[in-house]
């Protein structure tokens, strides 16, 4: 059975903003929770200081490393890293995805990959489940095999927040562009990416597929990925990237920790679908041609 699409709208007392500032966050996260969890606040608190309303963090900050010390890692959400990024994001009133977490689940020697998105007074706006498992072996370069620790979300989620409707997508997701699609048929602004691209495959591959997905979907994505080594021969890119629907890349963060900021333009994309409506000229439909 497809996934299905989980709506989760939220009435905000003020109304969306057509422009802002976004931060895609770039870490190097290890298997030590605590100095992540510190990382990945002060890199908010500095995207924060520069002036950012929407900030996402990569997949997997708060560990990533060996598949034991990530599922030793799980904790439940709402729980102690989530309760504190909540709270920052209050503080700073920013809309914070935050990246991807081990969640929790009732199988053994397995957790869920999560992505959690805050709102400006701290509250629970969405989780989202990486629906695509990297279960991957290129000889002499990657052999990672993601479901014997992680179980498979089920859920599309999209969700309205003061930056617009965001779309969320975890890394390996970016590699099916059915998922997108769904996300533009709900119509969102732009869509959160946090990733642990490889650098074996991400040399290649991930501009490549963020500019197709933004151009295809008329979107922009905000792509926040992992950078360096992780231990036991897991490295991931970086060159964490915002993009517009025009495909162009906004900003590119540099190796090492740090963030990309650019601004957002929601009327930018309105005038860009309206003047290219591709969406609208799509006339297939699951395989079928539509009226």
């Amino acid at each position: 059975m497809p996934p299905g699409v989980l709506r989760t709208p939220y009435n905000f007392c003020n109304s969306s903003m057509d422009q802002f500032l976004a931060a895609a966050v770039q870490m190097n996260s290890g298997e030590d929770a605590q100095a992540n969890l510190a990382a990945a606040v002060r890199a908010i608190e500095a995207a924060a200081a520069r002036g950012a309303r929407l900030v996402v963090l990569p997949e997997m900050f708060l560990c990533l490393g060996r598949a034991s010390a990530i599922v030793a890692a799980g904790e439940s959400i709402p729980g102690p890293a989530t309760e504190q990024l909540a709270a920052l994001a209050a503080r700073h009133q920013l809309v914070l995805v935050a990246g991807s977490i081990p969640e929790k689940s009732n199988s053994p020697g397995k957790v869920f990959n999560t992505c959690v998105v805050f709102g400006t007074a701290g509250q629970l706006l969405a989780t989202y489940r990486k629906l695509h498992l990297f279960d991957v072996t290129i000889p002499g370069a990657v052999d990672i095999r993601e479901s014997s620790w992680y179980e498979p979300g089920s859920e599309v989620v999209a969700v309205d927040t003061p930056c617009g409707r965001l779309g969320l997508a975890i890394c390996y997701d970016l590699r099916f562009p059915e998922l997108f699609r769904r996300l533009a048929d709900e119509r969102v602004d732009l869509c959160a990416l946090p990733s642990a691209f490889t650098l074996a495959t991400g040399r290649d591959h991930w501009e490549v597929l963020l500019r197709a997905r933004a151009i295809e979907n008329q979107t922009h994505i905000i792509a926040a990925n992992q950078w360096g080594k992780h231990g036991e021969g897991l490295v991931s890119y970086g060159h964490s990237l915002i993009v517009d629907p025009w495909g162009t890349v906004l900003a590119k963060a540099a190796d090492g920790p740090g963030f990309a900021l650019a601004a957002i333009d929601l009327a930018r994309q309105r005038e860009v679908r309206k003047n290219l409506p591709a969406l609208k000229h799509r006339r297939l439909d699951r395989n079928k041609l539509v009226d």
